[in-house]
Order: C-alpha cells, then structure tokens, then sequence
C-alpha cells in the first residue's frame, strides 16, 4: 500500500479528494502497468456508408424517406406499450402486404418520439472545474496562429471560466462580444421548449404513463408539481455546490423564468450523482511505479483533485436512473454539457422505441477541430467501440486509419440509455469499463490522469444503434475555450486564420446562428441573443 507523508494527506482531505478510491486507482493502474495488460487494440474505422449506421445527417432530410425498417407485427407490439398504434398509411400497407417491413420515415418518427417525450429523461455530465478548458497550453492544440488571432478574447472570457464548473460558464459569446447564457441555462430552456411543442401544460394533464398512472398524478394536479422530462446530472465534489447557487440563480434568468412561468412548470429541479474526486499520478517520464503527484502548480506536497472520467457515471447515477425507472422513465438521455447541439431528438427515442436497442450513440464526421475525445471503432473481436485519442488510440495512428477509411466518426458525447436494459446490468458495466491513463502537460505541471470513458461502455453491450448526425445541428462540442470562441464566429474575418480551420469554424457558426434561432427559440437584438418571449 502506497505511503502518503502527513502533509500531502492533509492537502489531499483539503481538496476533498477520495483518498481510499485514489489508493485503489493507484493500485490497480500500477498493477495493470506491472503486467502489460492491454485491452484489445482497434482493428479498423467502419466507413460512413455502414448498412448499420443510421443516417440522419441534412442529407437524408427528406421527410417522406425511410430511416427504419421494422417487422410491423413486433413495430405494433411496441408501440402499444406506449398507448401508440401504427401510422394510418403503415397500417394500410400491412393490410396489403402483411409480409412486408414497416418502413417508418422521419416525420412519421418525429410524431412518434413526440408522444415518448413523458418516457424521457434528460441528463449531464456536467465537467469539472475547467482545468483543460481554459487551460492556455491546451488551447495550443490548434496552433500558436490561431491562438494569438483569438488571444484578446480569450484573455477577457478565461477569467470567467477559471475555477469554474463548465456547465456555469459561457456557452457562446454574442456578435457584440458579451458573454451569453451558460451551458446548462441553455439545457434547461430546450426542456421546456419541448413541453411547449407538443402543448404544454394542457396538454400534459392528458398523457399517461406505463401501468395507466396518468402523467404527474391526478390530472387537476399543478403541472409544476409534475416531472416533464426530469432532469439529472453527474456533479462532483469540486462543482456540486457550485452548480446548485447557480441552478438557484437560473431560476430567475430571462432565458428561463418567463418561459416556465408561462408553461406554469418548475424549471431547476435536478436529480444528481455526486462523483468523487481522485488524485493525478506521476508522469510517465517518471518511471514506475507510478506515485501521487505532489507539485500541483510548482508547490510542495501539492496535490491535484481529478474527477475519474464520465465513465463512472454508471456507478455515480446508477440510483438516479434506478428513481427514474421508478417514475416511470423508459429512456435516459445522458451527453456532456459542453455541447449545444446536445438536445433531445424525437427522431432518436422512436427509433430506440421501435427497435428496442438497448443504447443509441451519437457520431459525426470528424472536423480538424476534433482533436480531444473519440471515434467509433471496431476492436480486434469486432465490435463497435469509442476509442479515445490519446488514451486508446494515437493521433498519428487515427491518421494512418482515417486513410484507409476515408475518414473517421467523431463521438459526439450524446446516449441514449433504456433503462430496462441498463438499470439490471450497471454495476457489471461499471466493473468492466477499462481504465485510461494519459499524461498532461499544463499550467498545473506535468502529469497523469486516470479515468473512465464512458462511451467505451459501446464494447461492452450486446448491440447498439449508432446514429451519424450533422455535426453543425448536433455537435457543437466545446473541448476548449478557443472552441467555443470559434464556434462564436470570433476571429472569421481575421486573414490570421488558417483557411483549414476558417472553413470548419464558419459552418459550426452557421449552425451555431441556426440553433439559437430555432431549437433555443432565441432571437438577435442590437448584438445579442435574447429570448423571444422577452422580445
């Protein structure tokens, strides 16, 4: 067992990292290093054009074009379960050609996942502190000629993300070069957004969950009192508090309070995990075995708090989604908070319905700013898997790769999890999920991370839909501050910027320009983003 002096142990409790957890991480990753384990390689990148991928990029946007086929006898059982029948046109066709699989377009979809919206829930993976987020060496990543064309930016933004939980900081900046809402401000509006379009409060006194209940109790009932589409994140030590000052402060935030009191709903309530901290490691130019690293910023028996990856949401949430269940919730959305093309697809949740896939998974192609996080991938046993870049899978070995394939599907960070599924089987997929272990180098010093991917939980399920969606309408992922400026539009029009990279960021602002006015129903006046309803 590892030694800590006094002193780095008092630090430790300090920072309120997990000491017990950090000691069992230690072992295991020192034990995994003594006898080479490795966990099977990635054998190749599926193309784009995979018969097992569902398409649902601007492409396929054809309302009347199939997306799914279904065996119709299985397609009505399903739906029944729902109170739902089969579309009139599909009923008719059944009738002529018993035979034949359902064929069920994207508007058809769309209606559907509409009436599935009571059976969903919306979770985040709210981040950390942003340690990488404003860190400057890592908004490096794309080169010290795009940094020094945003410098001024993000020198004014960086103070406000510093320290912060990610979720709480900035989402976008507006063309007057204001902040805008935070992350999370913006999840909470498109939920009740999505109680708005399909009626409202009206509206939901009439649906009804599995067993008869109706929605929310009684329907005189308050639909305030009722939970439409519950919300839950995975906090952690660092940010739990942090982020509930700010979830009581976006209570009265125009982009929220009008909007809720109108559909007459409680817009803050949030069920939440709270992770554990861990501690950094050594660096491997260190040696092993590896120790606990102690000059977090240059200081003497200075430790560095680290939450262990997404991936231990399944051991953090597992009682949340098992609440959920108990509510009645059939799908739980999970994705990270960083991304504001995160929202809920009725599209998705009718083909996870009809088929009864036990998980969707969003990807999309990669773009140059695709650097920090992963692609879909077959692992030497081929199945499907999220390798991540840098933990599972070199930058320069995803190069040679994305050759072969032509290109490669970035991980947008966006599930869908059936929680009849996952709840029987989460503490085995909590046990299995692999531990990574990367080495940093930033403002905090040269060090190692160990941590879950929660994405890899792809290799360990029996099946899985996978969805390839436009990057511009649902992966407008914020890695790095220098993302989020770039999504903004900031520096587009400075002849500094590489081309490569102009060409990405003016289509993630178009789409960009195009959520905000659409999806989060926002609207511009005299150089900023503001709600409609306040308009």
């Amino acid at each position: 067992m590892h030694k800590i002096p006094d002193i780095l142990r008092a630090d430790m409790e300090r920072k309120n990292i997990d000491i017990p957890l950090s000691l069992k991480v230690l072992e295991e990753l020192n034990r995994s290093l003594s006898a080479g384990d490795k966990s099977p390689g990635i054998r190749a990148l599926p193309p784009l054009d995979d018969p097992r991928i569902v398409r649902l990029e601007n492409s396929n946007r054809d309302e009347g074009k199939p997306l799914v086929f279904v065996e119709p006898v299985a397609a009505e059982a399903r739906l029944a379960r729902y109170g739902l029948e089969l579309p009139r046109e599909l009923r008719r066709q059944q009738g002529r050609c018993p035979e034949k699989l359902a064929a069920f377009s994207r508007s058809q979809l769309s209606a559907i996942g509409k009436a599935l919206l009571p059976y969903t829930a919306y979770g985040v993976l709210t981040g950390g502190s942003a340690t990488s987020y404003a860190d400057e060496k890592k908004n490096l990543s794309l080169g010290s000629e795009v940094f020094q064309t945003l410098r001024d930016q993000f020198e004014r933004m960086a103070p406000l993300c510093r320290g912060r939980p990610k979720g709480s900081t900035p989402a976008f900046i507006n063309p007057d070069g204001s902040p805008g809402p935070s992350f999370l401000e913006l999840k909470m509006r498109q939920r009740l957004l999505a109680a708005k379009e399909i009626g409202g409060p009206a509206r939901l006194t009439r649906l009804a969950l599995p067993g008869g209940r109706s929605f929310g109790g009684a329907p005189e009932g308050r639909t305030r009192d009722r939970e439409f589409i519950p919300l839950y994140q995975m906090t952690s030590r660092a940010t739990h508090e942090v982020l509930a000052a700010d979830y009581r402060k976006a209570e009265v935030s125009d982009y929220i309070r009008p909007l809720a009191a109108k559909l007459d709903m409680e817009p803050a309530r949030w069920r939440s995990g709270v992770q554990p901290l861990i501690c950094a490691y050594t660096h491997s130019s260190e040696g092993e075995p590896r120790r606990i690293f102690d000059h977090a910023f240059g200081g003497e028996y200075a430790s560095l708090p680290l939450p262990g990856g997404h991936g231990q949401c399944f051991t953090v949430l597992k009682e949340v989604f098992t609440q959920l269940r108990g509510l009645g919730i059939r799908y739980a959305y999970l994705g990270n908070v960083d991304n504001l093309g995160y929202t809920i697809d009725p599209v998705e949740l009718a083909i996870m319905a009809l088929t009864e896939s036990p998980a969707g998974f969003e990807f999309s192609p990669r773009s140059p700013l695709d650097l920090k996080g992963g692609v879909l991938a077959e692992d030497e046993k081929g199945r499907w898997t999220v390798a991540d870049i840098g933990p599972a899978i070199s930058f320069e070995e995803l190069l040679i790769m994305e050759k072969r394939a032509g290109s490669s599907l970035f991980n947008c960070a966006t599930a869908i999890f059936d929680l009849d599924f996952l709840i029987p089987r989460i503490d085995d997929i909590a046990q299995r999920l692999p531990l990574r272990v990367s080495d940093q180098d930033k403002d905090a010093g040269r060090y190692s991370q160990v941590e879950q991917v929660a994405w890899e939980v792809m290799a360990l399920l029996p099946d899985c839909t996978v969805f390839s969606v436009e990057k511009s309408q649902r992966f407008l992922a914020a890695k790095l501050l220098i993302d989020t400026l770039l999504t903004s539009g900031v520096g587009l029009d400075d002849p500094r910027l590489p081309i490569h990279i102009r060409k990405t960021a003016t289509v993630l602002h178009e789409g960009l320009t195009r959520l905000l006015g659409t999806v989060y129903q926002l609207e511009l006046a005299d150089g900023r983003w503001l709600p409609k309803e306040l308009l």
